[in-house]
């Protein structure tokens, strides 16, 4: 995804919505809520194609990662083969296209995992700016019934400025509507805050687990190396005997 993108999107989810309410409120228009939604519906379909075009690059370089790890294990085993039966020269040659293949294969794990993080992010900050959208949604229609509300009963809106001074205006029903919206956009930021956060922790869970997992099968690899060695030796030591 093209950094611009990321960063209008970063800037539409991070937007102080209750700034955008008192902006619409000074306004006594919801155009800029309207403006606002624009924005939104038309960078969350711009990061939606980008979402599919990684998430395919990601089903991709795992297809590779694994053609390759199954091309080097194979030969690995073809490489023994090749030794008992004598053939140094052949092995020597497999043993080249052994490296070259789990380097390769190395590579394209690299480039999966840090695809595939990339793409649960494009996802995380997908649905972040579809509750953005729903939310601020249902505030235009609040604050149009608000702002409908105050004209009706004479309220001079064109001095207020925001949410805390409508709900200073003495009326019950307009505070009551006031505090509706500002405790709205107080749970949407909440959730959002808990959601960057659990995403944080599941990309850092994600990265530690892989770099484990690379440190188990690399230990497996030299045991089972060091294993096959000394059965080799023992076979040696009883031929000499």
């Amino acid at each position: 995804m093209a950094p611009s993108l990321f960063e209008k999107i970063n800037t539409l989810i991070s937007a102080n919505m209750h700034a955008i309410v008192d902006r619409a409120l000074e306004a006594n228009s919801v155009q800029v809520m309207d403006e606002y939604i624009r924005q939104v519906e038309r960078n969350l379909e711009a990061l939606e194609d980008s979402a599919a075009t990684v998430g395919g690059t990601v089903k991709t370089l795992k297809r590779k990662y694994e053609e390759f790890a199954a091309a080097a294990e194979k030969l690995d085993r073809d490489i023994d083969t090749l030794i008992v039966k004598g053939k140094d020269d052949l092995a020597a040659a497999a043993q080249a296209e052994l490296n070259t293949k789990q380097q390769l294969s190395q590579e394209y794990y690299q480039q999966w995992q840090d695809q595939e993080t990339q793409y649960n992010k494009m996802l995380d900050m997908r649905l972040k700016l579809e509750s953005r959208l729903t939310s601020i949604k249902q505030e235009r229609e609040h604050l149009r019934a608000l702002i409908e509300l105050a004209e009706a009963k004479k309220v001079t809106t064109k001095t207020i400025k925001s949410l805390d001074d409508l709900s200073n205006v003495g009326d019950a029903e307009i505070t009551s509507l006031t505090d509706r919206i500002r405790n709205s956009l107080d749970r949407e930021d909440a959730r959002l805050e808990m959601a960057t956060k659990n995403l944080s922790d599941s990309v850092e869970e994600a990265v530690r687990g892989s770099e484990v997992e690379r440190q188990l099968d690399e230990r497996k690899r030299r045991l089972l190396s060091g294993a096959a060695g000394g059965g080799d030796q023992s076979s040696s030591s009883s031929s000499s005997s």
